[in-house]
């Protein structure tokens, strides 16, 4: 898929991201969120709970109250962005609220669900032109997940029929799979997913309360825990503060 991944290299070089393990809007993130508003250049923040819509009634409604209570306790100017199906993403209402902002902040809940939301619409585009002008695109868990170059293969909402190992996500991160809640996760759950990912990448496991920022080739670990990296040479452990390529 990589919708916009050749465009933001090409062009894109002031874009960061952020991947975060888990732990979106707790008070441990504050210090992680008040530096991603300092690096968008501005204070308008779009919270896009999209990936909890099919949990339940309710759940969207609550990860959006979190999401805005978190942000404008640090300063920012911050909407939660009412896209909750694909055809939200076709509005042009809610592509004109994704477009305004300088950090946009996809919450967690199901990644597959979100990548089909997100894929090849409006919205999306959005997402790539707030980072093509210097902002911010953060994601946490299923939000995360979204921004490397596969997800888990499950049945896509929407797209019957496409059932695969791995499927192709947003690939804003190259050659990635980000694997979040990593601490969480028991080694014999998480050890197929490290040795099993597509033939030439590279597993990103964050931790909870933690996060990378940056871009590729160039990042920093925030937060409480550390960052894993699995590749050809074997696994890498990155703690907090430290940087690497």
């Amino acid at each position: 898929m990589s919708d916009g991944k050749a465009r933001l290299q090409s062009g894109g070089s002031a874009c960061t991201l952020a991947l975060v393990g888990a732990g979106e809007f707790l008070p441990s993130m504050r210090a992680v969120d008040e530096l991603l508003l300092a690096l968008s250049g501005g204070r308008r923040v779009a919270i896009l709970p999209t990936a909890s819509a099919p949990d339940g009634p309710g759940v969207f409604e609550r990860w959006a109250a979190m999401g805005e209570a978190h942000f404008r306790a640090l300063g920012a100017h911050v909407e939660a962005v009412p896209a909750r199906t694909r055809s939200d993403c076709l509005d042009p209402e809610i592509v004109r609220r994704i477009a305004f902002a300088d950090l946009v902040y996809f919450s967690g809940g199901k990644p597959d669900y979100l990548l089909a939301a997100l894929a090849q619409t409006p919205a999306w585009e959005a997402v790539l032109a707030v980072l093509e002008r210097g902002g911010v695109v953060a994601g946490c868990s299923a939000g995360a997940m979204i921004l490397g170059a596969f997800i888990p293969g499950v049945r896509l909402h929407q797209l019957p029929g496409r059932e695969a190992l791995w499927l192709p996500a947003f690939g804003l991160v190259p050659q990635a799979v980000i694997l979040p809640h990593f601490n969480e996760i028991p080694r014999a759950v998480v050890r197929p997913w490290l040795t099993l990912r597509p033939s030439g990448t590279r597993a990103i496991g964050v931790d909870a309360g933690t996060a990378i920022v940056g871009r590729p080739g160039e990042w920093r670990v925030l937060g409480e825990g550390s960052v894993t990296i699995a590749d050809g040479e074997g696994e890498r452990v990155h703690a907090p503060g430290e940087r690497f390529a």
